[in-house]
């Protein structure tokens, strides 16, 4: 099957489409990224999901709204992809879109009237309008699936990553460094049932959320970590990011702005001028604590359960030069290596693995790994959406 993968994540920056050439099925699947292809949010829509997604005073028709916009787009970015790919959609068996995530709460919370404590989870993106307008069936909310079987709903990239990377000589661990940090570790010559993966804190977001205030919006991220670069670690600062709960917090665990997102990066910026801390001092400071909370990940959680050979990093954060410096330093004696070198766009990583997620839900196989979720059982996650009669 040729399958469209579409993604925007923590940074709302815009959609990543992947088209996958997936054949067979597990423990003998093969999936090939063919290309992929970004399209940004406009400025406005993008202020429009990160107002709801920070959390600030909304209303119902809001998201409602907003749904049904991000559907569109969704559904765009899919065509603009096939026509730049010159695939034409007939061709496309399958999409997968994760959508647009607005909330997650991983950790059940009491709430009023319920029944018993809950976690939730809301994703957008209007999967019915991507399929009416694609004519192409849809699998979409691939979370919930997760979390009704006790599962956290995240991570859920673990069951691709142990597909494309598991090793019967290398102990691995794939790093995502999107808004949100995130590992899997795999064990070399591991079962599935031993592959476990969690947030490790803040990727992009915290740097981000930074730069766009320290700019005025006129960056939306550090190029080329040139302010960080500019600028000096703060080790006062470091070591009070560094007593964040969240790092102590054992796996499984989910991490996203409702602990990292622009509150945090306000009380930053508060600390910043209180101490009357120069910007790039700032920036500086919270690259290394980026890097510097993920090492303590592996020291923490990683390496009394497994020996490591390879990190292999994929997203945006791959190209903040400091950060992978950072990591080197942090973790001697393991080989740092691009997910191009196993023909992963380092770019659409998380794309190409929800058309692998898609592709095995369309066959009503399991598709997540309660050993990362913390799921008591396996799930086939996601939801279809039938294509337009063709």
């Amino acid at each position: 099957m040729r399958v469209l993968g579409l993604m925007s994540g923590t940074s709302a920056d815009g959609i990543d489409v992947a088209l996958a050439h997936i054949s067979g099925a597990p423990p003998h699947l093969r999936a090939e990224c063919e290309a992929h292809h970004h399209v940004s949010f406009a400025a406005p829509l993008r202020t429009a999901i990160l107002h709801i997604a920070n959390g600030v005073s909304t209303t119902t028709a809001e998201i409602s709204q907003l749904n049904f916009a991000l559907g569109e787009e969704f559904a765009a970015a899919a065509i603009a992809a096939c026509r730049r790919f010159r695939v034409p959609l007939r061709k496309i068996a399958l999409i997968g879109s994760h959508g647009q995530t607005i909330y997650h709460q991983g950790s059940a919370a009491k709430f009023p009237g319920a029944q018993r404590p809950i976690a939730s989870t809301l994703q957008i993106g209007e999967p019915s309008i991507i399929a009416a307008r694609t004519g192409v069936p849809t699998i979409a909310d691939f979370r919930p699936a997760d979390m009704a079987a006790g599962g956290q709903g995240a991570p859920l990239v673990p069951f691709v990553d142990y597909v494309l990377f598991r090793d019967d000589r290398r102990g691995r661990v794939s790093l995502n460094l999107g808004g949100i940090a995130n590992v899997t570790v795999i064990p070399r010559a591991t079962p599935h049932e031993n592959v476990f993966a969690f947030d490790t804190g803040p990727g992009n977001m915290l740097i981000d959320a930074l730069v766009e205030r320290i700019t005025k919006n006129r960056a939306r991220f550090d190029r080329g970590a040139r302010i960080a670069l500019g600028g000096r670690k703060i080790p006062q600062l470091l070591d009070r990011l560094m007593r964040h709960p969240y790092l102590a917090t054992a796996p499984p665990k989910t991490a996203g702005r409702e602990q990292f997102g622009a509150a945090f990066a306000d009380d930053i910026l508060a600390w910043g001028k209180r101490h009357r801390a120069r910007a790039e001092d700032l920036v500086r400071s919270v690259t290394v604590f980026t890097a510097r909370s993920i090492a303590d990940a592996f020291r923490r959680f990683i390496f009394d359960k497994a020996q490591i050979d390879d990190l292999i990093v994929a997203g945006g954060g791959t190209h903040n030069p400091l950060i992978i410096a950072q990591l080197a330093a942090a973790l001697p004696g393991i080989s740092i290596i691009p997910s191009t070198r196993f023909g992963v766009p380092i770019e659409a990583k998380e794309a190409f693995a929800f058309a692998i997620l898609a592709y095995e839900s369309f066959h009503g196989r399991a598709n997540n790994l309660p050993s990362a979720t913390g799921a008591r059982r396996p799930a086939s996650m996601g939801k279809l959406l039938h294509g337009s009669p063709k």
